[in-house]
Protein backbone atom coordinates (compact mmCIF):
# COMPACT_ATOMS: atom_id res chain seq x y z
CA UNK A 1 0.00 0.00 0.00
CA UNK A 2 1.18 3.53 -0.76
CA UNK A 3 1.73 5.96 2.08
CA UNK A 4 -1.29 8.11 3.00
CA UNK A 5 -1.49 11.73 1.92
CA UNK A 6 -0.49 13.80 4.95
CA UNK A 7 -2.70 16.87 5.32
CA UNK A 8 -2.61 20.00 7.48
CA UNK A 9 -6.04 21.65 7.93
CA UNK A 10 -6.07 25.45 8.41
CA UNK A 11 -9.31 27.26 9.33
CA UNK A 12 -10.08 29.84 11.98
CA UNK A 13 -13.56 28.46 12.72
CA UNK A 14 -13.16 25.54 15.11
CA UNK A 15 -16.44 23.85 14.16
CA UNK A 16 -15.70 24.13 10.44
CA UNK A 17 -12.17 22.85 10.98
CA UNK A 18 -13.48 19.88 12.95
CA UNK A 19 -15.91 19.10 10.14
CA UNK A 20 -13.16 19.17 7.53
CA UNK A 21 -10.97 16.93 9.67
CA UNK A 22 -13.82 14.47 10.13
CA UNK A 23 -14.47 14.44 6.38
CA UNK A 24 -10.83 13.76 5.54
CA UNK A 25 -10.42 11.10 8.19
CA UNK A 26 -13.25 9.14 6.56
CA UNK A 27 -11.48 9.25 3.19
CA UNK A 28 -9.22 6.36 2.27
CA UNK A 29 -5.52 7.11 1.98
CA UNK A 30 -5.62 10.50 3.74
CA UNK A 31 -4.14 11.28 7.15
CA UNK A 32 -4.70 14.57 8.96
CA UNK A 33 -1.39 15.30 10.66
CA UNK A 34 -2.19 18.68 12.18
CA UNK A 35 -4.44 21.73 12.42
CA UNK A 36 -3.96 25.50 12.59
CA UNK A 37 -6.37 28.35 13.32
CA UNK A 38 -4.63 31.15 11.41
CA UNK A 39 -1.96 31.90 8.85
CA UNK A 40 0.87 32.28 11.33
CA UNK A 41 0.02 28.92 12.84
CA UNK A 42 -0.09 27.40 9.37
CA UNK A 43 3.40 28.65 8.52
CA UNK A 44 4.78 27.23 11.76
CA UNK A 45 2.96 23.90 11.44
CA UNK A 46 4.03 23.40 7.84
CA UNK A 47 7.66 23.96 8.82
CA UNK A 48 7.35 21.46 11.67
CA UNK A 49 5.18 18.78 10.04
CA UNK A 50 6.02 19.00 6.33
CA UNK A 51 2.55 17.87 5.18
CA UNK A 52 1.98 16.69 1.62
CA UNK A 53 -0.89 19.16 1.23
CA UNK A 54 -2.04 22.13 3.30
CA UNK A 55 -5.78 22.77 3.10
CA UNK A 56 -5.89 26.55 3.58
CA UNK A 57 -8.74 28.87 4.53
CA UNK A 58 -8.44 32.31 2.98
CA UNK A 59 -9.67 35.03 5.33
CA UNK A 60 -8.52 34.60 8.92
CA UNK A 61 -7.65 36.97 11.79
CA UNK A 62 -4.07 38.20 11.77
CA UNK A 63 -2.24 36.55 8.91
CA UNK A 64 -4.65 35.42 6.20
CA UNK A 65 -4.38 32.51 3.83
CA UNK A 66 -2.82 34.43 0.94
CA UNK A 67 0.08 35.73 3.01
CA UNK A 68 0.55 32.34 4.69
CA UNK A 69 0.59 30.63 1.29
CA UNK A 70 3.17 33.11 0.02
CA UNK A 71 5.43 32.54 3.02
CA UNK A 72 5.11 28.76 2.90
CA UNK A 73 5.89 28.57 -0.82
CA UNK A 74 8.76 31.04 -0.45
CA UNK A 75 10.31 28.77 2.18
CA UNK A 76 9.58 25.59 0.21
CA UNK A 77 8.63 25.97 -3.48
CA UNK A 78 7.57 22.32 -3.52
CA UNK A 79 4.88 22.90 -0.86
CA UNK A 80 1.37 22.11 -2.07
CA UNK A 81 -1.41 24.45 -0.92
CA UNK A 82 -5.11 23.88 -1.67
CA UNK A 83 -7.32 26.84 -0.79
CA UNK A 84 -10.73 25.91 0.63
CA UNK A 85 -12.85 29.00 1.23
CA UNK A 86 -16.29 30.57 0.90
CA UNK A 87 -14.90 33.53 -1.07
CA UNK A 88 -14.77 33.53 -4.87
CA UNK A 89 -14.10 37.13 -5.90
CA UNK A 90 -11.62 37.59 -8.73
CA UNK A 91 -9.22 39.46 -6.42
CA UNK A 92 -9.22 36.65 -3.85
CA UNK A 93 -8.71 33.99 -6.51
CA UNK A 94 -5.92 35.80 -8.36
CA UNK A 95 -4.13 36.71 -5.12
CA UNK A 96 -4.17 33.10 -3.90
CA UNK A 97 -2.94 31.68 -7.21
CA UNK A 98 -0.27 34.37 -7.47
CA UNK A 99 0.88 33.52 -3.94
CA UNK A 100 1.49 29.94 -5.02
CA UNK A 101 -1.69 27.99 -4.29
CA UNK A 102 -1.98 24.84 -6.40
CA UNK A 103 -5.76 24.76 -6.17
CA UNK A 104 -8.80 26.76 -5.13
CA UNK A 105 -12.05 25.09 -4.07
CA UNK A 106 -15.18 26.38 -2.36
CA UNK A 107 -16.58 25.12 0.93
CA UNK A 108 -19.95 24.67 -0.76
CA UNK A 109 -18.43 21.97 -2.98
CA UNK A 110 -19.49 18.33 -2.47
CA UNK A 111 -17.26 16.37 -0.11
CA UNK A 112 -16.15 14.09 -2.94
CA UNK A 113 -14.94 17.11 -4.94
CA UNK A 114 -12.85 18.36 -2.02
CA UNK A 115 -11.27 14.93 -1.49
CA UNK A 116 -10.61 14.51 -5.22
CA UNK A 117 -9.09 17.98 -5.38
CA UNK A 118 -6.83 17.24 -2.44
CA UNK A 119 -5.64 14.01 -4.05
CA UNK A 120 -5.04 15.81 -7.33
CA UNK A 121 -2.98 18.54 -5.69
CA UNK A 122 -0.96 15.91 -3.80
CA UNK A 123 -0.22 14.27 -7.16
CA UNK A 124 1.06 17.53 -8.62
CA UNK A 125 -2.12 18.55 -10.42
CA UNK A 126 -4.20 21.72 -10.15
CA UNK A 127 -7.67 21.71 -8.58
CA UNK A 128 -10.01 24.57 -9.45
CA UNK A 129 -13.70 25.07 -8.81
CA UNK A 130 -15.55 25.85 -12.09
CA UNK A 131 -16.23 29.45 -11.03
CA UNK A 132 -12.55 29.87 -10.17
CA UNK A 133 -11.47 28.54 -13.56
CA UNK A 134 -13.83 31.03 -15.22
CA UNK A 135 -12.30 33.89 -13.20
CA UNK A 136 -8.82 32.92 -14.36
CA UNK A 137 -10.00 32.82 -17.96
CA UNK A 138 -11.51 36.30 -17.55
CA UNK A 139 -8.24 37.58 -16.12
CA UNK A 140 -6.31 36.13 -19.06
CA UNK A 141 -8.68 37.70 -21.58
CA UNK A 142 -9.04 41.04 -19.80
CA UNK A 143 -5.67 41.80 -18.21
CA UNK A 144 -6.34 45.53 -17.77
CA UNK A 145 -6.89 46.53 -14.13
CA UNK A 146 -10.32 47.62 -12.94
CA UNK A 147 -9.11 51.23 -12.55
CA UNK A 148 -6.52 53.07 -14.67
CA UNK A 149 -3.09 52.14 -13.40
CA UNK A 150 -4.30 50.37 -10.24
CA UNK A 151 -5.68 46.91 -9.60
CA UNK A 152 -8.98 46.64 -7.74
CA UNK A 153 -7.24 45.65 -4.49
CA UNK A 154 -4.64 48.42 -4.82
CA UNK A 155 -7.45 50.93 -5.28
CA UNK A 156 -9.24 49.51 -2.22
CA UNK A 157 -6.11 49.88 -0.10
CA UNK A 158 -5.55 53.44 -1.31
CA UNK A 159 -9.19 54.36 -0.59
CA UNK A 160 -8.76 53.13 2.98
CA UNK A 161 -5.54 55.12 3.30
CA UNK A 162 -7.52 58.18 2.20
CA UNK A 163 -9.93 57.47 5.07
CA UNK A 164 -7.02 57.70 7.50
CA UNK A 165 -6.73 54.00 8.35
CA UNK A 166 -3.40 52.56 9.49
CA UNK A 167 -1.83 49.57 7.75
CA UNK A 168 -2.99 47.35 10.61
CA UNK A 169 -6.57 48.64 10.33
CA UNK A 170 -6.52 48.23 6.55
CA UNK A 171 -5.27 44.66 6.96
CA UNK A 172 -8.05 43.87 9.43
CA UNK A 173 -10.65 45.40 7.10
CA UNK A 174 -9.44 43.40 4.09
CA UNK A 175 -8.53 40.27 6.08
CA UNK A 176 -4.86 40.38 5.07
CA UNK A 177 -1.66 40.92 7.05
CA UNK A 178 0.17 44.21 7.47
CA UNK A 179 2.99 42.95 5.26
CA UNK A 180 0.52 42.38 2.44
CA UNK A 181 -0.87 45.90 2.87
CA UNK A 182 2.67 47.30 2.67
CA UNK A 183 3.23 45.35 -0.54
CA UNK A 184 0.09 46.82 -2.10
CA UNK A 185 1.11 50.33 -1.00
CA UNK A 186 4.60 49.90 -2.44
CA UNK A 187 3.01 49.01 -5.79
CA UNK A 188 0.70 52.03 -5.56
CA UNK A 189 3.63 54.34 -4.79
CA UNK A 190 5.57 52.95 -7.74
CA UNK A 191 2.66 53.28 -10.17
CA UNK A 192 1.81 56.81 -9.08
CA UNK A 193 5.43 57.92 -8.85
CA UNK A 194 5.17 59.06 -5.22
CA UNK A 195 7.06 58.33 -2.01
CA UNK A 196 4.50 58.65 0.76
CA UNK A 197 0.87 57.98 1.68
CA UNK A 198 -0.29 61.59 1.60
CA UNK A 199 1.08 62.24 -1.87
CA UNK A 200 -0.35 58.92 -3.08
CA UNK A 201 -3.83 60.04 -2.05
CA UNK A 202 -3.53 63.51 -3.58
CA UNK A 203 -2.02 62.15 -6.79
CA UNK A 204 -4.80 59.56 -7.11
CA UNK A 205 -7.37 62.31 -6.65
CA UNK A 206 -5.68 64.36 -9.35
CA UNK A 207 -5.89 61.39 -11.72
CA UNK A 208 -9.50 60.66 -10.83
CA UNK A 209 -8.68 57.31 -9.21
CA UNK A 210 -10.39 58.21 -5.91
Amino acid sequence: MSAPIRVLVVDDHEVVRAGIVALLERAEGIEVVGEAADGAGAVARVAALRPDVTLMDLRMPGMGGVEATSRIVAADPAARILVLTTYESDDDILAAIAAGAAGYLLKAAPAAEVVAGLRGVAAGETALAPSVARALVRAAREPEPARPGLSTREAEVLALVAQGLTNRAIGAHLHVGEATVKTYLARVFDKLGVADRTRAVTRAQELGLL
